[in-house]
């Protein structure tokens, strides 16, 4: 195999319940990550050396801290690989919208450079390197719908009703960092035992802070609850409903104001980059 190209889904969290903050000032959360059958596309070829490259649809994402090429590197550095590659990135994910566009980037590029480079490295070890990389990252190489807690290392697959969501992103770019540095962030949420998280009372711990730093999402909010109930994913800008079907999904997307971006994907609880592995064994 010279060649691999694989997607890296989003994510929504259905909840996001931050409870307490860390002496090394991250903070404890309890989250549920919905993964969605929607994202972006990453292609790897083989090269005869061992430089990695990165090209992407959007130049902006073409630089040295790209997590996509942080992944390869240091992938390449821990199994002292002395192979490289040559990356083209689709990105669809709209950036700075809560959907882990750019963690999901970092663990595909894990995943289908262990399959491209055949280095046979562990489910375990990828999602260890992932972690360096970011929070979110194990739960896209583990590639299952699940319950999170720590940093959101912490996953316990919980498989959900597989049902149709409307995401919607206004025109605005939200700094995960900023927000969870706020001193106006609650901090203090009761935690939910793992059997009870199914009847707990689900909210976003961001949203009120977000809506007031940020009045478009609050607007973004207003007109999609119109439609369905609504809340926001991550630390925003991305807020999202669920509906009973593609149809009723489709008749809200079409009423979207032209400023804002949407799209319609289905919940899944199996990342569809491990279909797409299956199929290159």
């Amino acid at each position: 195999m010279t060649k691999l190209t694989l997607p890296a889904v989003a994510k929504l969290n259905l909840f996001l319940h931050i409870t307490g903050r860390r002496p090394d000032g991250y903070h404890n959360l309890q989250t549920l990550f919905q993964l969605l059958d929607v994202g972006d596309e990453l292609s790897f070829s083989l090269r005869d050396d061992t430089d990695i490259t990165l090209d992407c649809n959007d130049a902006q994402l073409i630089n040295e801290q790209n997590l996509v090429l942080r992944a390869a590197r240091l992938l390449q550095q821990h199994s002292k690989c002395t192979q490289g590659c040559d990356i083209y990135l689709a990105k669809r994910l709209p950036m700075g919208g809560g959907l882990g566009g750019g963690s999901s980037d970092a663990a595909t590029t894990l995943l289908g450079l262990n399959r491209l480079w055949q280095l046979g490295l562990p489910l375990d070890t990828l999602a260890e390197l992932g972690l360096k990389l970011g929070a979110d990252v194990p739960l896209f190489v583990r590639g299952y719908t699940a319950f999170a807690e720590g940093v959101g290392e912490k996953l316990l697959p919980l498989p959900m009703p597989e049902k149709v969501y409307l995401v919607v992103t206004p025109d605005c770019h939200i700094s995960t960092a900023e927000i969870f540095q706020h001193p106006d962030l609650i901090r203090d949420t009761p935690t939910v035992a793992f059997e009870h998280v199914l009847t707990a009372q689900w909210h976003n711990d961001c949203q009120p802070l977000v809506e007031r730093l940020y009045p478009i999402v609050a607007i973004t909010l207003q007109w999609l609850v119109e439609y369905a109930p609504c809340q926001m994913t991550g630390t925003g800008a991305s807020v999202f409903a669920a509906f009973p079907d593609q149809t009723s999904a489709q008749h809200a997307l079409a009423q979207l104001p032209p400023s804002w971006r949407g799209f319609i994907a289905k919940g899944v609880n199996q990342s569809p980059v491990w279909a797409a592995l299956a199929d290159t064994e």
